[in-house]
């Protein structure tokens, strides 16, 4: 494969392509043949669709609902299509049938032209008329990761209405609820019918007998509480939920991207079956795993050990506890998260892991990671670290070992990120009679086998509950782990900078100010004379480009012409998008200055200079130079909405910089942020009122050096304290409020009570049950004795 995806370069014909395409029909084994859209992973994962068997888990031209499709344009007009250069490619693409040429596309994503593929999958959609709507979708995705917004963004306004009007029609379509309200309570309503799948020829159906004690997977007593309704999916949308989280949908249309992770949900364990020959294999009759049957056994269990306290003062057995990813090597998950694992109670949760990924080759430890190897501190850490990359392929048999491990809870850590590397369809297969989504993909599972998913009170408030199907198990100090104020390799920040020796040394980290190493560049802010310019404020965000819009790049603009000698510092993700990004600059200010040439405007505000000031740094492949580098290179980090930096934004307060955020999302990828200012006491950088008041907080920064400094300084100061920790950065008190909730939701689940919101408190007070020095080594050794013993 690796050798075939070499030969796919932009000079590659159609001719060529094609012929290599038998070959990787034959070994198409190592790739996710799902079909479900490309916009899988943070990274550079895709879904693959390798033959048009494939499509018949997903909406296309060949579909039993054709006479439906046959008059639907997501443009809405031809004036508003998407145009194609038909010279970038061989004649004969344009020959073949809008499947082909959709393959064709995957060929050059997997090979990373990106602008090849965003071209082709463009012209399969226009050639199927639509109905391959897939690849008009991955079209879409493509324009956005490549900021081919379209001359003033109109191209972007088409593409989200492309993504608004396929989803709903899909949701007409394959969508529908059944409500059960007459049961006979004396009957076995624990194998109900749950979804049913015909697929394109009606060869075949497809039900899920097991819908566990609820009805559909919400662990609650059907003898004591009526049943929810049973969601049912014909097939998966065409958008993935991945690519969702960056399109900033309407209120109106919010509940869209939950509608997006139902359809994956639904069909998730069915496209697990799908074999290479485009057919499904039988699930066997005993799965999923009955949540009633667990119930009992863990109920008479439970029992037994009630008894011999009693009896003899033998305490309880611990929690079985089971972490499940792809992500234990040098993934974001792990940098944030490894931490937790050296703090858990021994008493009260046994620790397993299930890793489905591999680990990092040894020349990528030793060199890039500097000898620091996360895996291998879980496994130093844990319980049991099981190395499940035997049963890949295999979520019947990977199901089957989790159970017979005996577990109480299972906390999923991929989400829809890592298509192809992730458990797919393990959890619809209930191993665990309690299953939590944690972390990673932030937004709804739209799984009805997910019981809970791991946020806050900001984060996720009750008023938006209808766009999850998941209850909430809420965690004070703000729900997302973050390990940074206990990882040696992490270097804290200082109040004051360490100044340059000269202005023309070169960059080391740690040494000089923002202003000083002014992203790097020789030319910051463009001016002929740069004796008399100094950079007076850096802005930056190191988000992907996915994660930004025409409507948050104008705001950045307006800040830019609001805080004279102010620059921006972006991350070149991907090196691609970069032209668009600068057209669009010169575009909006050209057209702000209603096309004057520049030398007849305020230089600060010219197309030229607002795109001088605009500064690219190319990725730091070390997570903690990437951190540090923050420190150096930024005053304060404009959030992206309604995608926020994640990771991207702990970094970034842990080094000090502020970030200035829009909190008027309903998103839960939206919303990371203000959580995290509430927490920190910086929420007069939260924008409640949307984008004017962003863009006016940020200027205040830029330009009010004494409240900049206010800021900065006590953000800061949460990262400095110690005895006890700040609660924001407090890994040990994090893990504690955890095992708190673990405990309450396993206690709610032997009750045989409804499953419903959890709230976690932290009763010893905001600074009083804060850890101190000493109570961190503690709680660590405590672990290692155990483990030991």
């Amino acid at each position: 494969l690796k050798e075939l995806v070499s030969t796919m370069t932009t000079t590659a014909t159609a001719t060529d392509i094609l012929k290599l395409r038998e070959r990787l029909l034959e070994i198409r084994n190592e790739v996710d043949i799902s079909n479900n859209g490309i916009g899988r992973d943070d990274v550079d994962a895709v879904d693959s669709g390798s033959n048009s068997n494939s499509h018949s888990l997903n909406n296309n031209a060949r579909d039993k609902d054709k006479d439906k499709n046959d008059d639907f344009d997501p443009y809405g007009s031809p004036s508003a299509k998407p145009q194609i250069n038909p010279q970038r490619f061989s004649p004969t693409l344009f020959d073949q049938s809008p499947e082909e040429i959709y393959n064709i596309g995957m060929h050059y994503f997997n090979a990373k032209n990106f602008l090849e593929a965003s071209q082709i999958f463009e012209w399969s959609c226009q050639k199927s008329n639509y109905r391959l709507s897939v690849a008009c979708t991955n079209a879409v995705y493509l324009r956005t990761n490549l900021c081919d917004w379209g001359y003033l963004g109109r191209g972007f306004e088409r593409d989200m209405a492309i993504v608004e009007s396929v989803t709903k029609r899909e949701v007409e379509l394959y969508r529908s609820v059944q409500y059960l309200e007459d049961f006979d309570e004396n009957e076995d309503n624990d194998h109900y019918l749950s979804y049913r799948y015909d697929n394109q020829h009606n060869e075949r159906k497809w039900a899920d007998e097991a819908i566990r004690a609820a009805g559909i997977g919400h662990s609650h007593d059907h003898r004591r509480q009526p049943y929810p309704p049973i969601i049912h999916w014909k097939r998966s949308t065409s958008v993935h939920p991945h690519m969702m989280l960056g399109y900033p949908l309407d209120d109106d249309h919010s509940i869209l991207k939950r509608y997006v992770s139902e359809s994956m949900a639904g069909m998730d364990e069915l496209r697990a079956r799908l074999r290479d020959d485009g057919t499904i294999a039988d699930r066997p009759a005993d799965l999923p795993y009955s949540v009633a049957d667990m119930r009992e056994a863990f109920l008479e269990q439970h029992r037994r050990h009630l008894l011999r306290r009693e009896r003899d003062g033998t305490p309880l057995p611990p929690i079985k506890v089971g972490f499940v990813s792809s992500g234990f090597n040098s993934k974001a998950v792990l940098y944030l998260s490894h931490d937790l694992f050296r703090f858990f109670d021994p008493e009260l949760v046994e620790i397993h892991v299930f890793s489905t990924g591999a680990p990092d080759h040894p020349q990528f430890i030793r060199q890039t990671m500097r000898g620091v190897d996360w895996r291998q501190r879980v496994i130093d850490t844990v319980d049991y670290f099981h190395d499940v990359r035997e049963f890949d392929g295999d979520h019947i048999a990977l199901a089957r070992f989790i159970h017979d491990k005996e577990l109480q809870i299972l906390i999923e850590w991929d989400g829809y990120a890592r298509q192809g590397e992730r458990a797919m369809g393990l959890m619809a297969l209930r191993p665990c009679p309690v299953q939590i989504l944690h972390q990673e993909f932030l937004a709804t599972s739209g799984a009805q086998y997910v019981d809970y998913i791991v946020t806050d009170r900001v984060v996720s408030p009750v008023r938006l509950e209808g766009l999850y199907t998941e209850k909430f198990l809420y965690l004070p100090h703000h729900f997302f782990s973050k390990g940074h104020a206990v990882q040696a390799e992490v270097v804290p920040p200082k109040m004051e900078h360490v100044p340059k020796e000269s202005s023309s040394a070169e960059f080391r980290l740690g040494v000089g100010s923002p202003q000083e190493n002014a992203c790097l560049a020789s030319n910051p802010l463009g001016g002929n004379d740069q004796d008399e310019q100094a950079v007076s404020f850096v802005y930056c965000n190191f988000n992907k480009f996915l994660k930004n819009n025409p409507e948050t790049m104008r705001s950045w603009i307006r800040i830019l012409q609001n805080v004279p000698n102010s620059i921006l510092c972006l991350l070149e993700n991907p090196t691609e998008g970069i032209p668009n990004l600068r057209q669009f600059v010169n575009d909006v200010t050209a057209e702000e200055g209603n096309g004057d040439d520049d030398h007849d405007r305020d230089a600060t505000t010219s197309p030229s200079n607002i795109n001088a000031r605009i500064h690219f740094l190319p990725w730091e492949k070390n997570p903690f130079d990437h951190q540090q580098r923050s420190h150096s290179l930024c005053n304060a980090m404009l959030d992206s909405h309604p995608y926020n930096g994640h990771t991207t934004a702990q970094d970034a307060l842990y080094a000090g910089v502020p970030i200035v955020t829009r909190s008027d999302g309903d998103d839960m990828a939206s919303r990371v942020t203000t959580s995290s200012n509430v927490i920190l006491s910086l929420e007069e950088l939260n924008a409640y009122n949307g984008i004017e008041e962003y863009e006016n907080i940020a200027i205040r920064l830029g330009n009010d050096e004494e409240f900049f400094r206010s800021v900065r300084t006590k953000l800061i100061e949460t990262c400095l304290q110690t005895n006890p920790m700040h609660p924001y950065w407090d890994v040990p008190r994090y893990v504690k409020n955890f095992e708190k909730g673990l405990v309450m939701v396993w206690e709610n689940f032997l009750s045989g009570e409804k499953t419903d919101h959890v709230e976690v408190r932290d009763e010893d007070g905001w600074m009083e049950g804060g850890t101190t020095e000493e109570e961190l080594v503690r709680r660590e050794m405590k672990r290692r004795v155990m483990r030991k013993l």
